[in-house]
């Protein structure tokens, strides 16, 4: 197989390009589908980050030769703290210069490291075996702990809360709910998540040794599975992002692989065929997958940064004088900061740049 997956990273280019877009929206009200569900529920915001995750495991997978024990730590360690200085950056932007009191220790790129370095370690020492089982086991045990834990109660009593304060304290969690969205304790359903990319990895992996597209029948039908089951134990365990519920793993999981099957797919049809990977959009998904990390860094270090300078408010309510729907406003203000990214994006792959985080 290629050393590379152009359909993983038309798929990561695209789930990139979509959280920096989910990210930047201004003012209220917003677009329903662009903004994370309050508690229960599934928007299409809600699927950007599982998405990601997917990628990191189908990605762990493909790249397992060259896994060393050296590169897994070193990357775990990068990762995570790229995430706590995002989180100093913006505190610094808020003046607040004695950070530690404050500062949040999880996050989105935290989250991603511990999900990486668990994964990793497991197919570098496991080589793939039992990975089924660790990640339906992990399932299990988180429902079990949400079960018995209170762990659908959006406040202190939950496990969750509980769990974060107890190790961390509270200074140092999220700010805006009881619940931390990336605390400890959700990250075990994520891992479980993570393992399931490295399952339709393996998958993937031999569906590019062979080249038909009715092959992509059987792992479409995984895929299939997958969403079904989680939607029919969200009838017991709803679907929620904030403690990343199983249900929410199974759905997003099987969402992730049918999407992915689907990039194949398109990219294997025949010349007959409409061929979409020859148009320029996909190539500038590509661009935002090859340097994926890299720019949703920039992205957050960016926004913030118009935010304190109020450039953001400022076209925002120039939109607003202009006859715009607040809705409207808000997304055509994230699509002009998405737009600023994907430049960058386009002009690092055009020169064959590509920044490691």
């Amino acid at each position: 197989m290629g050393a590379r997956l152009r359909s993983l990273d038309v798929l990561r280019g695209l789930t990139v390009a979509l959280m920096i877009l989910v990210n930047n929206g201004v003012g209220s009200p917003q677009f329903h589908q662009l903004q994370h569900s309050a508690w229960n529920g599934l928007t299409l915001c809600d699927l950007v980050f599982p998405l990601f995750l997917f990628m990191v495991g189908v990605s762990v997978w493909l790249s397992r030769k060259r896994l060393t024990p050296r590169k897994i730590v070193t990357r775990t360690l990068r990762l995570f703290l790229v995430g706590v200085l995002l989180h100093v950056w913006d505190q610094c932007l808020d003046g607040e210069w004695a950070f530690w009191p404050g500062l949040r220790l999880w996050g989105v790129l935290q989250r991603i490291a511990l999900c990486y370095a668990a994964a990793a370690f497991m197919v570098y020492y496991g080589r793939g075996r039992h990975l089924t089982m660790a990640a339906g086991g992990a399932l299990v045990l988180y429902a079990l702990l949400l079960y018995y834990g209170n762990g659908y109660a959006p406040d202190e009593s939950n496990l969750l809360c509980r769990v974060d304060r107890w190790l961390v304290g509270e200074a140092h969690l999220y700010r805006k709910s009881p619940i931390d969205p990336e605390g400890l304790l959700g990250t075990l359903p994520a891992i479980a998540h993570t393992l399931i990319g490295v399952l339709v990895g393996k998958g993937v992996e031999s569906l590019k040794s062979l080249g038909s597209l009715r092959s992509l029948g059987p792992l479409g039908a995984v895929g299939a599975a997958m969403t079904a089951a989680g939607l029919m134990l969200s009838l017991w365990l709803p679907l929620n992002k904030r403690i990343w519920s199983p249900s929410y793993v199974l759905v997003t999981c099987g969402l992730a692989t049918l999407l992915l099957l689907l990039l194949i797919g398109l990219e294997r049809s025949k010349p007959s065929l409409p061929r979409v990977f020859t148009s320029s959009l996909p190539h500038l998904f590509i661009a935002f997958g090859m340097n994926a990390f890299f720019l949703y860094v920039l992205s957050e270090l960016l926004a913030p940064v118009v935010g304190h300078l109020g450039l953001n408010q400022t076209i925002y309510e120039a939109m607003l004088g202009g006859g715009f729907d607040p809705r409207m406003a808000s997304l055509c203000y994230a699509l002009l900061f998405d737009g600023f990214i994907a430049l960058v994006a386009w002009a690092l792959w055009k020169r064959q740049i590509f920044v490691k985080v």
